[in-house]
């Protein structure tokens, strides 16, 4: 099996072997340093154990530096599917002797295969395009002579290139894939998800006697926050206590910046908090935030020069601890390089990061993601049909933003003449293009999907207050008077 890694200074290089391995064996950090490649890279080892030079170049390229690393680490994973299948299930082949053969067997047994994982059309297309996206830029390298991934052409949506207007697209994509139904909660729903699975209450909304969750208010402002914000996971796990702002008013909203570093897709944008949801985030960052960065300084957590810290100064510039390179923005820094950022505080050096557990470390995207597994599994052990994982939580925020905001707008355009309704619309917009930039979107046909929760709210909502034409209580007697004449 082909393991997947991600470049850290702390890695070693004893045992690779393999094309350009030897650069390598001196000293890893070294040889990462001097080709360019950013901490957090993911990169592949054969099941030989060896490090292939021209494979794992990919994920350091041009081609890939502009993605998020959550994207170039979710290729990664994708292209070790289908390596392993070439080692386990095609006797061995190489990535670079991969045939179409090979990848059409990879796709009846992912697809259609009884004994296979039988992935979803939507799986699927994320797979063929990130090992589409691998073989074509080893094609345009000059590493392999085609792809395995077969090709169709397609129209490109403007411009005329070589290809006579059409460009070339994997031909294995499922042609089936659909965005799936779109999962909210309303509210009533989330706070009861979030009060029996984070806060340890039972489903009689009294607190549940043996529970032993820790931090129960942190984990209860993380969720409130995200339903209120429709803040991505990454996006919210990354955030540092420097961009929280202060309580100003004790009604309305507040708001900050969110850099594109670590926004999806570069999407910086304002993010506005109820002040509600905001004395949330200082309660938590006053008393149980404030109780683990004291533990962890207690054992010197922060003291060790070498764990690769950033210092943040007073400017927001941040700077490694040897203070030999230039200082960076903050607003600059990946999720990867605000895990490391320290901050002076009261009582000496500590993280900048919002979210702490209870060591004092930053909280990862993925123990965020067990604490929603947690809460689904006691919401089940309650009693409970209701579960939600993160992404969920922003499809509630903009379900039922999109809905008050759209019964807002018909209202106020109601008692309106067509002029004022123009002129009304040019100055507060469209409810669809709000919820757009709230969430980040580029363009509003992603937001659209978001108009058919809408619809189908709307017409559960009619089927249960509407009487059902076909229903007669002549039809009910009907039956009673046929039983009563079959018994006698």
């Amino acid at each position: 099996m082909w393991r997947l890694h991600r470049a850290q200074d702390g890695f070693r290089a004893t045992g690779l072997r393999g094309v350009g391995a030897a650069d390598v064996l001196d000293g890893w950090g070294a040889w990462r340093t001097g080709v360019g490649i950013p901490l957090g890279t993911p990169f592949l080892i054969a099941p030989t154990f060896e490090y292939d030079v021209r494979l794992n170049a990919f994920f350091y390229s041009a081609d890939m530096l502009t993605a998020r690393m959550s994207t170039r680490v979710g290729y990664a994973r994708d292209l070790k599917g289908f390596l392993d299948f070439l080692h386990l299930g095609r006797g061995g082949v190489g990535w670079s002797d991969a045939t179409e053969d090979d990848h059409r067997a990879y796709l009846i047994w992912r697809r259609e295969d009884p004994a296979g994982p039988r992935v979803s059309p939507a799986t699927w297309d994320r797979e063929v395009s990130g090992v589409d996206r691998f073989y074509r830029w080893q094609v345009s390298r000059g590493q392999l002579v085609e792809s395995p991934i077969p090709q169709r052409s397609r129209r490109v949506a403007s411009g005329y290139g070589a290809d006579g207007g059409r460009g070339l697209t994997a031909a294995t994509y499922s042609h089936a894939s659909r965005r799936d139904q779109i999962r909210w909660l309303p509210s009533r729903s989330y706070r009861q998800w979030r009060d029996v699975g984070l806060r340890g209450y039972g489903a009689d909304g009294l607190p549940d006697p043996v529970f032993r969750g820790r931090w129960a208010d942190r984990n209860a402002a993380f969720a409130d926050l995200m339903v209120r914000t429709g803040l991505r996971l990454t996006e919210q796990a990354s955030l540092t206590v420097t961009e929280i702002p202060e309580v100003r008013t004790q009604g309305g909203y507040h708001r900050f910046w969110l850099p594109g570093a670590i926004a999806k897709a570069g999407s910086a944008r304002w993010v506005y908090v109820p002040s509600m949801i905001l004395r949330e985030l200082w309660a938590y960052i006053d008393v149980d935030r404030r109780v683990a960065i004291a533990r962890a300084q207690a054992r010197g957590l922060y003291d060790d020069p070498g764990g690769g810290f950033l210092l943040l100064d007073d400017r927001l510039l941040a700077r490694p601890v040897s203070e030999d390179s230039g200082a960076v923005k903050l607003s600059l820094l990946t999720p990867e390089e605000r895990r490391l950022l320290l901050v002076r505080g009261r009582d000496g050096w500590e993280p900048a990061a919002l979210w702490l557990n209870e060591d004092g470390a930053p909280m990862s995207t993925a123990s965020w993601k067990d604490i929603f597994r947690q809460a689904n599994a006691r919401c089940h052990k309650h009693g409970l049909s209701v579960r939600a994982h993160a992404h969920m939580l922003r499809h509630t925020f903009a379900v039922l933003t999109l809905e008050q905001l759209q019964r807002g707008h018909i209202a106020a355009l109601a008692g309106m003449s067509p002029d004022q309704r123009q002129h009304y619309t040019r100055i507060f917009g469209d409810p669809l293009d709000w919820v757009r930039r709230r969430l980040g979107h580029k363009s509003v046909t992603t937001t659209q999907v978001y108009l058919h929760a809408l619809e189908e709210l709307e017409m559960q909502t009619r089927m249960t207050l509407v009487s059902d034409p076909w229903e007669d209580s002549r039809d009910a007697r009907l039956v009673v008077n046929l039983d009563r004449r079959d018994r006698s």
